[in-house]
């Protein structure tokens, strides 16, 4: 039998009952995929930066087992509402809780990657009462790298102005330890994004966090972190793009009681390139079960 090579974005959702819709979000029209059965305790995934709803295709399934998923296109991304004006964390946040207005969620589990973890925490920090159990993979937020400030914002605005097979496979290529994670299907649904007529001057608003001064003024920093009340995990990998081990670590020592893991072999998309051990350190945290592999640092 010869072998099945061709990867699919959907094909990953086999057997999987899901469904994709748009809500108002505030003025937002904010694009979703939700699984499982409402009645369950609701959980919130959030994207990075220049992301969609579909870094999460692979943990759907698996969550959805025990959960109200809901994986969200934030404000100026995916195919939610295009930024019309520069995007700050307060920005994301207000979105964030107008989604969850709309759909009647009081309060949440939150999983954040990268700049949906930045927003995920800036929540748990200043609205603490809507926030269950937080997750921060990979996250943003803590730190101002110039070097990785201008590499994600150079890769992006470029992408967004020229959505060719290249440059949006480059960009892609960027979350991923093992380059091969970046199929053909992956980088179209990402180039049919970006080709969209506004993209380009909204990948500008986007990037805004990418100049110094303005992540400046938006840095989470320790005592911002010690004011996280909800039962926090910090995922980590071992080739994160964004920043090493160590800062993860640092992360997650400012943060009450918060438990530390690391995924061997994973860039920036953990959840997608090692779906297998992401999914069980997530759903055992979540769940209130001890956590495979994870340590307690925080203070």
């Amino acid at each position: 039998m010869t072998p099945l090579t061709h990867r699919s974005i959907w094909a990953e959702l086999r057997n999987t009952p899901f469904s994709q819709g748009w809500v108002d979000a505030g003025p937002v029209r904010t694009r979703y995929l939700h699984a499982g059965d409402p009645k369950n305790p609701p959980l919130i995934f959030l994207h990075g930066v220049g992301g969609h709803a579909e870094a999460y295709v692979r943990n759907l399934r698996s969550h959805a087992e025990h959960f109200s998923v809901w994986a969200i296109d934030m404000i100026g991304h995916g195919w939610s509402d295009l930024a019309t004006e520069d995007l700050e964390i307060a920005h994301y946040q207000r979105h964030l809780c107008d989604f969850m207005d709309a759909v009647g969620l009081a309060s949440a589990h939150v999983s954040g990657e990268s700049l949906g973890g930045w927003v995920a925490a800036r929540l748990a920090i200043d609205q603490p009462q809507r926030v269950d159990r937080l997750v921060l993979n990979t996250a943003g937020g803590s730190q101002a790298d110039p070097v990785v400030m201008e590499r994600l914002k150079s890769l992006s605005l470029r992408a967004a102005s020229d959505p060719s097979w290249e440059f949006i496979r480059a960009r892609v290529e960027w979350l991923m330890a093992d380059k091969r994670d970046a199929y053909d299907d992956l980088v179209a649904t990402r180039q049919a994004i970006y080709a969209r007529p506004e993209m380009k001057q909204g990948m500008a608003h986007n990037m805004v966090l990418q100049e110094m001064e303005v992540r400046q003024r938006n840095l989470l920093r320790a005592p911002d972190y010690a004011r996280i009340q909800a039962p926090t995990l910090v995922i980590w990998t071992s080739d994160d793009p964004t920043a090493d081990v160590s800062e993860g670590r640092r992360m997650a020592s400012m943060i009450p009681g918060a438990l530390f893991t690391v995924i061997d072999g994973c860039g920036h998309w953990p959840q997608f390139e090692d779906t297998e051990s992401f999914d069980r350190i997530h759903l055992a945290f979540l769940r209130g079960e001890a956590v495979p592999q994870a340590e307690r640092v925080g203070p």
